[in-house]
């Protein structure tokens, strides 16, 4: 059984990211929002959650983890690590005694507990004294109202967390109002509009990437350019010793990397280079988010058309992030990169199959499920295969990100 998760990032006052929401569902029959959220949810959990590998998806972060009251009721998050993850109490549960206290026991137990959604009513008063975070919706709450509350729960030590911070300009409102976390998509949005100047290093990627580009690679060409970088030739052997990657084998030289690579893991290995050094200075999560599209909009574009470059689609999803990394528009941006006219045609929102893949990413990361639906039903492909691409690309991700890190 697949195990089925969205993940959605929870930013700190740096832009770093503190934590992922993951969003599990129980297969294609309980994927959507009208299946009550209760149903069979201590089921779900033990077949699906408990067994997937939080680390897998998570990496170092702290993962918040929505629960109904029926997994609350029969102490399900005690199955889970308490330095891993913080239980969110979803806003629609049944308050009453019995959920107080065992929210309250599982609080003892050493679990941070979140309310999420927090909406000022009165049920929530028996839970703000054993309470860790309150997550508040920004455009649930009337903004006047909100600095009284931040001043209440601070006095009971509690962290906040602003839901559906759109742009940069909200969060630095909510940030001076004395809110410690952030969860939106403003990351995902260009904040102003500027041109920045390419330094050598980022003209030699884009040279590089141009030469990904060409129908038949020059290999020549390429050892030439990394070899006059050891950074660049470390890097390379970083990449292929990703157990994804390289199993078995023994690199010995660049060229032999490059050989057993074969052309269509350098061409991603180069795209990965060139965006990860057009993106620098900028948060780490944007880049992050780029390698799971890059990989999901590959698989799926490869389910989708067997005989076409596979490459097509890992573009596509990678330079999708690439206005917020730039800070400039997609459209002008899009002109300036050497790839197909299929991929910036999907970049700048012309439909298509590609696009479409691009937007079922972003459905994912939005935990949208009717839209993951309707593109299983649109190219009929069964959706559990859809939510196991996506997991797989995550944990891709996180091994690609790892090992940039020990580099």
């Amino acid at each position: 059984m697949f195990a089925y998760v969205a993940r959605q990032p929870i930013f700190d006052v740096n832009k770093s990211v503190y934590a992922y929401e993951l969003l599990f569902r129980a297969g294609e029959e309980n994927c959507f929002p009208n299946i009550p959220p209760d149903e069979a949810t201590s089921k779900i959990l033990t077949s699906t959650h408990l067994s997937l590998g939080i680390d897998e998806i998570t990496g170092d972060k702290k993962a918040f983890i929505n629960f109904h009251r029926d997994t609350l009721m029969f102490r399900f998050p005690t199955s889970l690590d308490a330095s891993k993850v913080i239980i969110e109490i979803v806003e629609t549960v049944d308050v009453d005694d019995a959920l107080v206290a065992a929210c309250k026991h599982i609080r003892g137990l050493g679990y941070p507990i979140a309310l999420d959604d927090y909406d000022m009513n009165g049920k929530w008063e028996a839970f703000i004294p054993f309470t860790s975070v309150v997550k508040i919706d920004i455009t649930e709450i009337p903004h006047e109202k909100i600095p009284a509350l931040v001043e209440r729960f601070k006095s009971y030590k509690i962290k906040l967390v602003a839901e559906k911070i759109e742009t940069h300009a909200e969060f630095t409102k909510f940030k001076e109002m004395g809110f410690d976390f952030f969860q939106g998509y403003f990351l995902a949005k260009p904040e102003i509009v500027r041109h920045r100047k390419l330094g050598p290093s980022q003209l030699t990627m884009l040279q590089l990437l141009s030469l990904s580009n060409q129908p038949k690679l020059n290999y020549d060409e390429v050892n030439k350019i990394i070899e006059r970088d050891p950074s660049l030739t470390y890097l390379l052997l970083r990449f292929i010793n990703n157990p994804m990657v390289n199993k078995r084998n023994k690199i010995t030289s660049l060229k032999h990397a490059l050989a057993f690579m074969g052309e269509i893991e350098v061409k991603k290995f180069i795209s990965l280079l060139a965006l990860a050094n057009l993106s620098e200075n900028k948060p780490t999560e944007i880049m992050q988010m780029a390698l799971v599209r890059a990989k999901f909009c590959e698989l799926v574009y490869s389910q989708l058309y067997a005989d076409k470059d596979p490459l097509t689609g890992f573009l596509t999803g990678l330079l999708s992030l690439l206005d917020a990394m730039m800070e400039q528009n997609i459209d002008e941006l899009v002109r300036k990169v050497p790839v197909s006219d299929e991929v910036k045609n999907a970049l700048c929102g012309v439909p298509s199959a590609l696009r479409h893949c691009l937007t079922l990413s972003q459905f994912f990361e939005r935990a949208k499920w009717t839209g993951v639906r309707a593109f299983a039903v649109k190219y009929n492909v069964k959706q559990n295969l859809l939510h196991s691409y996506y997991s797989d690309a995550m944990k891709w991700a996180m091994q690609v990100h790892n090992a940039a890190l020990e580099s």
